[in-house]
């Protein structure tokens, strides 16, 4: 999906962001092995869930710094999660993910808070740079 040298460039330009922890819940298994070992690669701590029950119980493992949490299907699954995130701190950034993308489904997303609202699949390219832009006023604040 993604190119090895672009993640090389990242790594090395970019050593602020490889501690991060970052909640992946991502229930289809080709999609969360790719995205872990994206992350993973990049120095990323990774909590890598396939449902949102579980990520429930992994925030209680202790705080975040990114969540990447997929859509489900058009009744927006994800919702639930995404508003324990930012209950829990409203800024961490969370990016929501989707196969197929539903305005309604956007819309919420956004005004309960997220970051962004993407389409899988992603490249290595897009993933690092979206967590890099939301990652880096956090960094600077800390």
């Amino acid at each position: 999906m993604g190119s090895g040298i672009a993640s090389h460039r990242v790594q090395e330009h970019r050593p602020f962001l490889r501690r991060a922890r970052v909640l992946l819940v991502e229930p289809d298994l080709r999609d969360r092995q790719y995205y872990t070992s994206l992350l993973q690669q990049q120095g990323f701590r990774v909590c890598v869930c396939t449902s949102y029950n579980e990520a429930e119980r992994s925030l209680a493992d202790g705080p975040v710094d990114f969540a990447v949490i997929n859509q489900g299907s058009r009744a927006f699954e994800g919702r639930t999660l995404l508003e324990r995130v930012l209950a829990i701190d409203r800024h961490i950034p969370v990016v929501v993910l989707t196969r197929s993308v539903d305005m309604n489904c956007y819309l919420e997303a956004m005004q309960l808070g997220a970051v962004d609202y993407l389409e899988k699949p992603l490249s290595s390219e897009q993933v690092l740079r979206v967590i890099e832009t939301h990652l880096r006023p956090r960094a600077a604040v800390a």
